[in-house]
């Protein structure tokens, strides 16, 4: 049987974009019932992709708003560059032509970034391998690419786009990069200022016109952020001095033709300085005025302070946190005399309403465990909200270390007017670090070392480190792990094995060794936020091993009381720490003071140790810091002091300019062999580096160091100490820190071995 169809073409609708469908349809199809859809020109789209987006189905009634819903969903999936329809007897044919697809993404010439983050730039604008292509993503990707130039002051910088066609509907995408030369601020300028002169305005900000240590700070390279933050630096220097109207008016940025040299304007107005009249209290305080009244900082009859006037409310909406009330709202409000170029401040206080904590949630810590972090909060959950207890438990949790930044902030709970959920943010950082190294001298000959150390292990925050060297004159092998929370309560322990074979004076050629093995544990139980006491047991084996040029100090102590030692340890001692920053400390105090005693074993002793430092900043850059050690030990049950327990001084951490470890007693050999009594003084004073402009991880110093150790029975005598004085680089390498010293003697007697440049890392003074 043979059936003819007549196909009637009643329509074609082509189109190259959804405006041109809108505009462009010349013709009108009467509307009919659907029997089938069918696709056409698909490649790698799935055809369920499409039906899922259209709007029609089989048995719909099609119609002209229906066809043109349909070519807009299927425009509106980014996967296509051209949609036709065709109609005929009921069934309806969509005719697509997919877009390429990116098959790679390279680049050419990039050197100030590492592609992957190239990469991931491309990704963030929607450009990366398998999405649809379109010439609009590359311009976009061509201006990003910029922009990440731009952001390192590359100003010059020059991307190409060559798209190059590839198999199966794909193209290759190659950014070709010519970077330039870094722009470069080379004047910057301050101009209206009659207060204060330009380089004093200047020397507060980051950025500047470059100077010898420029290619370590990067401080002529300009960028938008930096130059803002140097302006809230200006703006917070003339508000804390009186000028309470003062305005940055403009801030012009010119680049040279060859977008090499940038040229830096700042137009300011002073305005006239304002004395503070008086302060007033307006408001609900709680009944508790003069209570509010002792957190004021603002100073009557001195100039007006902003920073005083931010500490003040600050003060006052942490003092309304500690009765509960999370949503109190202080205002200042100032009046203004300008007759007598004076101010009155009211602050205006609303203590809302009172507020429980419902949730403490955590947010950031990938590694860390949530009970390392609660286990610091002092905040509960279903207590009332106290605000000290809030930022005491934001401190904590940043003094454990873990941790890049640390915010905690409060949350409204919907539908509740009286409970809060406390959000805190952290930002986790490498707490690990593996250290590898290998030396060669005549006298150590090869020696490797290894160490690995991590303050978070696992995430559980306990500290494990382990220490090998294999150095001739110096083996050491050292395990030792630290857990804060033994106890739920906050009690620590720490666990250490370790085994020392050492030749304090390879200097001389000998053979001989001093070898201790040993283990112990301690215990840390706080008193306080900031107090620490700790005890502690170890049991201890010493190994005089005789040997040639052995110093003749050694070889008594050997002959009378044996060359193998016993003894058990007994620790105990308290610690303060109320630094502002372990690393950078510019104010606060630290202070330890221990006692070492064994009464069981070969070796019988008592030994005390006493550190204390202080950190006074002079101003916001300079920073002055004395340090105050005194050790002393004894022998115990008519014994006399162990000569392998002796102190020594001289040399980074002590007194620099001198060798390490030279100072003090000698033996009849001529050998330095310590002493049980030392003390060490030093004076430093610090700020950034020249040409270092803020940066607190490199830092210049001037220090006076004194100290020295004494004999058994030999008087602390102060005209015996050695003292030196210099300066030094400090530099928080991610090594660990890094000092470098260079110093000259004071006080100096003759056999004392001077070594004027000195580095180490680890030292703190």
């Amino acid at each position: 049987m043979k059936f003819q169809f007549n196909r009637f073409r009643l329509r074609t609708v082509s189109i190259v974009s959804a405006l041109s469908l809108l505009t462009q349809l010349a013709w009108a199809v009467e509307p009919f019932t659907v029997k089938d859809i069918r696709i056409e020109g698909l490649q790698r789209v799935e055809p369920g992709t499409v039906f899922a987006s259209l709007p029609l189905r089989v048995g719909d009634t099609y119609s002209d708003d229906k066809g043109t819903a349909a070519i807009r969903a299927l425009f509106g999936l980014g996967l296509f560059k051209d949609v036709r329809i065709d109609v005929a007897e009921g069934v309806l044919v969509l005719i697509v032509e997919e877009r390429p697809t990116v098959a790679a993404v390279e680049f050419s010439g990039a050197k100030e970034f590492d592609k992957d983050i190239l990469k991931k730039a491309m990704t963030d604008v929607g450009l990366a391998e398998g999405r649809p292509f379109d010439k609009a993503l590359a311009d976009r990707a061509e201006q990003e690419l910029l922009r990440q130039y731009i952001n390192r002051s590359l100003y010059g910088a020059q991307v190409t786009t060559t798209i190059t066609p590839a198999d199966r509907n794909r193209v290759n995408l190659t950014f070709t990069i010519v970077e330039g030369e870094t722009s470069k601020i080379k004047e910057m300028h301050i101009v209206g200022n009659k207060v204060f002169s330009e380089s004093t305005l200047k020397g507060l900000f980051d950025l500047d016109t470059g100077g010898w240590l420029s290619w370590y700070t990067k401080s002529d390279h300009y960028a938008r952020t930096k130059l803002n933050a140097d302006l809230e630096t200006l703006r917070s220097y003339y508000l804390n001095r009186g000028y309470l109207e003062f305005k940055i008016d403009s801030t012009p940025v010119a680049i040279s033709a060859n977008k090499q040299d940038i040229s830096v304007t700042i137009n300011v107005t002073e305005g006239e300085r304002f004395v503070v009249a008086g302060v007033k209290l307006e408001g609900n305080y709680l009944n508790r005025e003069n209570e509010f009244k002792s957190q004021i900082k603002i100073k009557p009859g001195e100039a007006y302070n902003a920073e005083e006037v931010a500490q003040t409310i600050k003060k006052f909406t942490e003092y309304f946190g500690n009765f509960g009330y999370a949503f109190a709202r202080v205002e200042a409000r100032p009046e203004i005399d300008r007759s007598n170029n004076s101010v009155t401040l009211v602050l205006q206080a609303d203590p809302s309403r009172r507020a429980y904590v419902r949730r403490v949630n955590i947010a950031g810590n990938n590694t860390t465990r949530d009970e390392v972090i609660r286990r610091e909060f002092r905040q509960m959950e279903s207590s009332w909200y106290d605000g000290e207890k809030i930022k005491a438990s934001r401190d904590r949790v940043d003094r454990l270390g873990y941790f890049k930044e640390v915010n905690i902030e409060t949350q409204d709970v919907p539908g509740s007017n009286d409970q809060v959920d406390i959000l805190l943010t952290v930002v986790e950082k490498p707490t690990g670090s593996i250290s590898l190294g290998a030396s060669y001298s005549s006298a150590d000959k090869l020696g490797l070392q290894f160490g690995v150390k991590q303050d978070n292990a696992f995430g559980s925050g306990n500290y494990l480190g382990l220490e090998v060297n294999t150095s001739k004159y110096n083996k050491v092998l050292a395990v030792n792990t630290t857990d804060p929370y033994f106890t739920a309560d906050g009690i620590s322990r720490t666990l250490s094995t370790y085994y020392r074979a050492s030749t304090p004076y390879s200097n001389l050629g000998g053979n001989y060794q001093l070898r201790t093995l040993g283990a112990g544990t301690s215990f840390g139980v706080p008193f306080s936020e900031r107090d620490v006491v700790f005890f502690g047991a170890a049991a201890e084996q010493t190994d005089i091993v005789p040997g040639t040029n052995m110093p003749v100090a050694y070889l008594a102590y050997g002959n009378e009381f044996g060359y193998n030692s016993t003894a058990v340890p007994l620790t105990i001692g308290w610690g303060r720490d109320e630094r502002d920053s372990a690393t950078t400390p510019s104010s606060g105090s630290m202070q330890r003071l221990s006692f070492d005693m064994s009464v069981i074993g070969d070796a019988r002793y008592l030994r005390a140790s006493y550190v204390n430092q202080m950190f006074y900043p002079i101003t916001r850059k300079i920073t002055f810091a004395t340090n105050l050690e005194l050790d002393a030990g004894a022998g115990l049950g008519g014994r006399v002091y162990p000569v392998f327990k002796n102190y020594y001084s001289g040399g980074l951490g002590t007194v620099r300019g001198f060798e390490q470890g030279t100072l003090g007693p000698r033996d009849v050999s001529g050998s330095v062999v310590g002493g049980p009594k030392k003390i060490n003084l030093n004076a430093e004073v610090s700020s950034p580096f020249p040409g270092a402009g803020n940066d607190k991880t490199l830092r210049g110093y001037a220090f006076v160091d004194a100290g020295n150790v004494f004999a058994e029975h030999e008087p602390l005598r102060l005209n015996q100490l050695r003292s030196s004085y210099g300066v030094g680089i400090s530099w928080i390498s991610p090594m660990g820190p890094l000092r470098l010293s260079y110093a000259r003697p004071i006080t100096v007697y003759p056999g004392d071995r001077i070594q004027a440049l000195q580095f180490n890392i680890g030292t703190s003074f």
